[in-house]
């Protein structure tokens, strides 16, 4: 795969202004993620305050230009395109009740997005993320490597936070991924998750009890309920979704080679294939620049593949 040209001066476009999309900003601009940054949306007061609000803070931050507006072109030319906008989860709804508004609106921006950033890497953090994505890379016509979701970073680090506090032991020792769908059917790899070297499955406690399968099981259910959670209390996610995007544009803006659980096109993924889920995956400015054969148990197989299979179904009822 040819990686795309780099300029030395990077830019991020960010499509949407609402919760996601302005904190991701946000959180790029203080980690000094790129030098320019833009924000798209369709309502240009709130847009035009947003980035207001975020020059004012220019002061504190790493150097970096801050634009956006209602017009496409304020993404001319970036570098990586980030899309959050899409239809807002509303309390008791799933991910997959949002996808017909969400890929429409992919219908009809993402060609504009094309003509003034055809160079890009285009990341899709908008749900449910594994249909838009499969939508995204039908629509773009792109390489699959540089059409992806943000998938399941943000489940693994709630995984892996929620693993390092029952164990005692710092998150940073704990590898551990969440795969398939961001959603209801999405898994914990516990067979290949470790902590400090030690197999997960093996750890039996130094502070804290050990991890035992009912431990496990609330654990893998909390994950998937936090969202829910979440927008019960307050309305979205922002924070958490904000920062672990951020790590995903800076694998592709810094050419880190990063492992991460992005949503790609899987092709023979252990018998899976012609589907967008989240596993293991090299990202760097390619992009998704190959998957990792995660070696799983034979329940994990099977989840994985009713994963696949419950995600196929949504993709043929829209006609993907």
């Amino acid at each position: 795969m040819n990686a795309p040209v780099r300029r030395g001066t990077t830019k991020l476009a960010i499509v949407g202004a609402g919760a996601v999309g302005s904190t991701l900003a946000y959180a790029a601009l203080t980690r000094g993620t790129a030098r320019s940054v833009a924000l798209l949306d369709v309502n240009k007061q709130k847009v035009e305050a947003e980035v207001l609000d975020l020059q004012h803070g220019m002061m504190f931050i790493p150097p970096a230009e801050i634009t956006g507006g209602d017009d496409v072109e304020v993404c001319r030319g970036a570098d990586v395109v980030v899309v959050t906008a899409g239809a807002k989860q509303q309390p008791g709804q799933t991910r997959i009740d949002l996808a017909e508004a969400t890929i429409g609106l992919t219908r009809r921006i993402l060609p504009e997005l094309l003509e003034v950033a055809p160079d890009a890497i285009y990341i899709m953090v908008t749900n449910p993320v594994d249909i838009v994505t499969y939508a995204a890379q039908k629509i773009s016509g792109l390489p699959n490597e540089r059409v992806f979701g943000s998938g399941t970073v943000l489940d693994s680090s709630r995984l892996r936070a929620a693993i390092a506090l029952h164990c005692g032991v710092a998150v940073g020792n704990v590898h551990a991924y969440i795969a398939g769908e961001h959603g209801d059917s999405e898994l914990p790899l516990w067979s290949s998750a470790t902590i400090g070297g030690v197999p997960l499955l093996d750890w039996k406690g130094i502070d804290g009890p050990p991890l035992d399968a009912e431990v496990r099981d609330r654990i893998a259910h909390d994950v998937v309920d936090s969202a829910y959670r979440i927008i019960a209390g307050k309305g979205a996610t922002n924070y958490a979704v904000g920062l672990a995007a951020t790590r995903i544009i800076e694998a592709v803006l810094k050419d880190e080679h990063r492992v991460l659980t992005v949503s790609s096109k899987l092709e023979n993924y252990h018998g899976i294939s012609d589907v967008c889920l989240s596993v293991p995956s090299i990202v760097d400015s390619r992009g998704v620049a190959g998957v990792l054969e995660v070696p799983l148990s034979d329940e994990e197989r099977t989840r994985l593949r009713a994963s696949a299979d419950s995600m196929r179904a949504v993709q043929q009822r829209f006609g993907l």
